[in-house]
């Protein structure tokens, strides 16, 4: 999936083997695409781990009753610190990711697919242009109208209901209601509206940060579904199809099966992402992609992104996959390991994990952006060694309730992230309480802007940003949602 070099064009694409899984594709029905992709047991790769046929199923059963065919959306809005696998793949071979969303666009009856990304991604950008306009002149878009969006630079502009709003032509403020229902084509009907938000539980066990399943054809809607997909997720659907189910299912475990991207970051030799069999131990991942941990260095913990609990330095020989990763309390999320070694202050880290979630939190939930920015600064002042017991009781009352009303999974990142530093960690935190540690600054915690040579280079300017979005120099004191409704015309729920 993921090229030892670059595919340089479509005409070079073709050569290794491109557009035999369309072809293969579009000989056979959508309800067998459906199985084959139920069947390889693939898993949403950009963080949720949601199973890929499944969902694309659901979707189909969405479009009783539609005015219009549904729309495919590839999420490439990536922007969980540490990870840079979804653009590394953009940049190497776009043409994977572009057949697999025509693939599955015939699956669900689209006639619509748009890949989105943030509008800094220029290379990605251009690369994504280019085959566009490629596949277009080879004829591989008669019948489907594939489109490339260029979003903002919001970390909630990757959160799927966030991503649709921007597409809807608003903010990325994420609504309650799942986007099955209601996607990117606006439908005003108010009795649509109502069954948009209505929610019935499928009996799965993947429910959303905000407590909602997928919505259900509780009433029947015109309101076109809309299937969003992950890029690395969309770039397997091409092999599983081109290759068969039990190619696929012969690298990895029975529960993960197939391969992932890993982004290694922190303190390794080398800054990377690389290619894994799901089930790798996570020490053999590091070692493999980045060659282990720098001169002399200790692993004391890895951070997967800012959606999980850490890994601690006497879990690295766990496996590399989703069962694996629940076993031991963490998660795998969309495989951004950042290593951390005996230089990591763990206070500083929490202090700059705190402050990205506090400044990125949209404000729709109010305890997600007060309680947020109190824990930022609660940590702030213990990186300074202005603080004592108290402010350590306040940081912990304070993660009882900034998931109080949320619609996301954003409000849950504080908590989950937080209490695993707090728990294994927490010396770090005591010694600036008690004076045996000295003043340090919040880490930088941000998204990678670029990954070459071996290194990694974090958004430096998102020290500057205001928790309002702004970069100016002074907050305004309003949360976005307050900021910009004005802007984005009735609300969304």
């Amino acid at each position: 999936m993921l090229p030892s070099e670059p595919v340089a064009d479509l005409r070079h694409y073709l050569e290794q083997g491109g557009s035999r899984a369309l072809r293969v594709a579009r000989a056979r029905s959508p309800i067998e695409l459906i199985g084959d992709i139920e069947a390889s047991g693939l898993r949403g790769r950009g963080g949720a781990g949601f199973p890929t046929g499944r969902k694309w199923r659901t979707v189909c059963r969405y479009q009783t009753g539609a005015v219009a065919p549904p729309t495919v959306v590839i999420n490439g809005a990536e922007g969980e610190p540490g990870s840079f696998k979804d653009r590394a793949l953009m940049r190497s071979n776009p043409y994977v990711v572009l057949e697999g969303a025509l693939i599955a666009a015939h699956a669900v009856g689209a006639d619509t697919v748009v890949v989105a990304v943030r509008r800094s991604f220029a290379t990605e950008r251009t690369r994504l242009a280019t085959a566009i306009d490629e596949l277009r002149d080879d004829g591989w878009l008669d019948d489907v109208d594939l489109q490339l969006f260029a979003g903002p630079e919001e970390y909630l502009f990757g959160e799927e209901t966030g991503l649709l709003e921007v597409l809807d032509g608003r903010e990325p403020l994420p609504r309650i209601a799942p986007p099955f229902r209601r996607g990117v084509e606006e439908v005003v009907d108010e009795s649509v509206q109502e069954a948009a938000e209505q929610v019935i539980d499928f009996g799965t066990d993947s429910t959303s940060a905000a407590g909602v399943e997928l919505a259900g054809p509780t009433e029947e809607t015109i309101a076109p579904p809309t299937l969003v997909n992950n890029v690395e997720t969309i770039a397997n659907v091409t092999g599983i199809v081109s290759e068969g189910v039990e190619w696929f299912r012969a690298v990895g475990t029975d529960a993960s099966p197939g391969t992932v991207l890993c982004t290694i970051t922190g303190a390794v030799v080398v800054e990377s992402v690389g290619e894994v069999a799901m089930g790798t131990p996570l020490l053999d991942v590091i070692e493999s992609i980045a060659g282990g941990p720098r001169s002399g260095g200790h692993i004391r913990a890895v951070m997967s992104g800012v959606s999980n609990p850490l890994i601690l330095g006497s879990q690295l020989r766990t496996p590399v996959s989703y069962e694996a990763m629940e076993q031991i309390g963490a998660g795998l999320g969309c495989g951004a390991f950042i290593a951390l070694d005996d230089s990591t202050d763990f206070a500083s880290l929490a202090a700059g994990v705190a402050r990205f979630l506090a400044v990125e939190s949209c404000g729709q939930c109010t305890p997600c952006k007060q309680d947020g920015l109190a824990l930022s600064e609660s940590l702030a002042r213990l990186c300074q060694s202005d603080a004592d017991e108290g402010t350590l009781e306040e940081i912990r009352s304070r993660l009882q309730t900034v998931t109080d009303s949320a619609r996301c999974n954003l409000a849950y990142q504080y908590p989950v992230v937080l209490r695993s530093i707090l728990d294994e960690f927490g010396d770090d935190l005591a010694g600036h309480v008690e004076g045996r540690s000295d003043p340090v600054p919040s880490d930088l915690v941000a998204p990678i802007v670029e990954l070459e040579d071996g290194r990694a280079t974090l958004e430096a300017l998102h020290r500057d940003k205001q928790p309002d979005w702004t970069f100016e120099p002074v907050w305004s004191g309003e949360s976005p949602a307050d900021r910009l409704v004005d802007h984005r015309g009735p609300e969304s729920e």
